[in-house]
């Protein structure tokens, strides 16, 4: 059976979920057909699970004494308190990194440590611990240096560290190496002894749940407060860093956005202001309103200033904080657009058919800016994608890079370590090489990703969440839907589709025409951004297959159900599930 594309050139997917595990939690949960579907496709087949799922507690977070290291890294921590050392913490420059730092700074000083904190210049330190940052640690008198989103690759400051008389606890979140560094503790879920429930928990995550740990140690009954006063700040690193909504993510980002909502932090508040985020905190406005703000800083400036407004006591200073952080994430827009229309140019170029992975660079390009644009080109192309610098003078490559579902950027680095150095995640990474190996890591990452994917893998792909005939998409269903919340990585905001919707009329909308508005035979609405070429030549009757996101749209006063549609296809008369 060929590949049937949709109007748009991607192809459509849909995995029928067994009906008998369907119907059981529709029967025992007392939901929808289709809200049961998706449960069970998405892997909470089990009623217990899929109820936890649908309501999320506080009280279903895993037990953070069962993290690696828990009781080493503990007695390290209390240790250094109550013999009055100093604590030196070191983050990293991004969300997770400095959200990660804040937390611990926070709560290590309430409970009385002497600590100072630091994250690294992007441009000065570059990525991870510099041993510049452990010779500070050491000149300042530090006999614990507690790092947090870092660590886990970094041996040789770890045993400087060391040599220089301090102790070191590593927590960190990042995907393993063959072996660990040699610290008094390391605190990574990922570890193959690790008890921990969960093992995708960001960096700001594990350092939530390790201060949780000691908190119930320091005063059993003080749990309630101390959730209250660091969810906002674990939720922020979870969202931001784009980690699995599932499990304890799911229930941090949950009650973290309550908390993100009501917060009296004062940097958060100004950060809020500046944002232009008012009433509730959507996990919408965590991923591209605060986080590209709190970004920004350690993009294209210091990632000390969001750190400042993270731990920021006085509104007037948040504020003028939050205005310098708007103000540099204007300028990485704008740098940002430049990069992304020359990367363009640099892999329509490429023969994309015969090149699975792209690394593109450019010795100009700002080094804080890549990850954005790896993730653009890699949208664009659909393929994973490195984007990078090359310092004329040392020779030395930094890149970053962005994956496609199914293919995991860390291993890909992790097996050519003959070639580049460096790791991170699945579906963000990033790495170091001499620059005389460009050429070799080409060849060896498109060689590496063709092992792994196919050309079909490389078309774009729409993740159907259940077909629903049209009278099956309601106010009620939106209102079902709602307790999947929040949505993001491993938790995507389900699509529907529906087959043979006849097509009333097509009218262009917007300033600049790309939009269109459809009005379906059912009477129903829908608005297809960006997708007016697509349909312009739709007439009146014609049969269509939809896939779209039905929503709630409120004009004049006027409260009307609406699909927003993401795909269509010419209706087939044998219909092609693929």
């Amino acid at each position: 059976m060929s590949l049937q594309l949709s109007l748009t050139n991607k192809r459509w997917i849909y995995i029928q979920p067994e009906v008998a595990k369907v119907e059981l939690l529709t029967k025992e949960l007392g939901i929808s057909r289709l809200l049961a579907e998706l449960l069970v496709k998405r892997g909470y087949e089990d009623v217990d699970l899929a109820n936890k799922f649908l309501n999320p507690s506080l009280d279903d977070l895993g037990d953070p004494t069962k993290l690696p290291d828990f009781d080493s890294a503990v007695r390290e921590i209390l240790g250094a308190k109550e013999r009055n050392e100093l604590i030196f913490v070191h983050g990293d420059y991004d969300v997770d990194g400095v959200t990660s730092s804040a937390i611990f700074d926070r709560f290590l000083k309430k409970i009385g440590c002497s600590v100072h904190t630091h994250v690294p210049h992007r441009i000065k330190e570059g990525y991870g611990i510099n041993q510049d940052a452990v010779e500070e640690a050491h000149r300042q008198g530090a006999k614990l240096f507690l790092t947090c989103d870092c660590g886990i690759a970094a041996h040789e400051q770890v045993e400087r560290a060391k040599a220089l008389g301090m102790r070191v606890v590593v927590t960190d979140h990042h995907e393993l190496k063959e072996t660990l560094p040699g610290a008094q503790a390391v605190v990574n879920p990922h570890r193959t002894d690790s008890e921990y429930p969960f093992n995708e928990l960001s960096g700001a995550g594990v350092v939530f749940r390790l201060c949780e740990g000691i908190a119930k140690i320091v005063e059993p009954n003080s749990v309630d407060s101390y959730r209250k006063n660091f969810l906002d700040l674990a939720c922020l690193g979870t969202i931001a860093d784009v980690m699995p909504l599932v499990h304890d993510n799911r229930i941090i980002a949950k009650f973290g956005l309550q908390r993100l909502t009501e917060t009296k932090k004062k940097g958060l508040v100004a950060l809020k202001e500046v944002s232009e985020i008012k009433g509730a905190v959507a996990s919408y406005d965590v991923g591209f309103k605060l986080g590209p703000r709190l970004n920004a800083a350690g993009r294209v400036d210091d990632a000390a200033l969001s750190l400042r407004l993270l731990l920021s006591e006085d509104a007037d200073e948040a504020m003028s904080l939050a205005k310098e952080l708007d103000r540099h994430n204007f300028d990485r827009r704008a740098l940002q657009e430049k990069m992304v229309e020359e990367a363009v140019a640099q892999a329509v170029a490429l023969d994309l058919s015969k090149n699975y992975a792209l690394l593109i660079f450019n010795q100009s390009w700002h080094p804080g800016v890549v990850g954005i644009v790896a993730g653009k080109l890699k949208d664009h192309f659909y393929r994973p994608a490195f984007v990078g610098t090359i310092d004329p003078e040392s020779g030395r490559g930094k890149a970053s890079g962005r994956s496609i579902p199914g293919f995991n950027l860390a291993e890909m680095i992790n097996a050519h370590p003959d070639l580049v150095s460096g790791g991170g995640h699945a579906m963000a990474a990033g790495m170091s090489f001499s620059s005389e190996n460009l050429e070799s890591i080409r060849l060896a990452f498109d060689a590496y990703a063709k092992s792994q994917l196919t050309s079909e893998d490389l078309v774009p792909a729409v993740e159907i969440s259940g077909y629903a005939e049209p009278e099956e998409v309601t106010f009620q269903l939106i209102s079902d839907f709602a307790k999947l919340e929040p949505y993001g990585m491993a938790n995507p905001k389900p699509l529907f589709a529906s087959r043979g919707v006849g097509v009333s009329s097509v009218r262009q909308m917007g300033a600049d025409g790309r939009h269109a508005r459809l009005l379906l035979a059912q009477g129903t609405t829908a608005v297809a951004f960006g997708l007016y070429e697509a349909v312009k030549d739709v007439k009146s009757g014609e049969k269509l297959d939809f896939v779209f996101e039905p929503n709630i749209n409120d004009f004049r006063g006027e409260t009307t159900l609406q699909w927003k549609v993401q795909d269509l296809r010419v209706t087939q008369l044998v219909a092609n599930l693929r």
